[in-house]
């Protein structure tokens, strides 16, 4: 298994409850078969350019290792997800 890196960006109107509730889900999609080392809600910031009409948004980091499998597989979920505005999924090479 390698080590990836996930950032996404979620909705800034969505309910803090429901940020960790989308935050949860991620991790059980990754924990299936991976391993979800650490993550970050690094709370609501500004955005650099407008995205969709919205300024601001959640961000969440979150580090872990899986197979290539479970990486597009969570690409997938997160790009369903109308609460994500943004995903960015690296493997992480340090």
């Amino acid at each position: 298994m390698r080590k990836y890196e996930v950032m996404y960006i979620i909705r800034p109107d969505v309910e803090q409850e429901a940020v960790q509730a989308l935050v949860e889900k991620f991790n059980s999609v990754i924990s299936n078969g991976g391993e979800v080392i650490k993550s970050d809600i690094l709370g609501k910031r500004r955005l650099a350019y407008e995205i969709n009409k919205l300024r601001e948004g959640y961000f969440v980091l979150t580090q872990f290792s899986a197979t290539a499998e479970i990486v597009s597989e969570l690409d997938r979920v997160m790009k369903i997800a109308d609460e994500v505005i943004r995903v960015l999924i690296v493997r992480d090479v340090a």
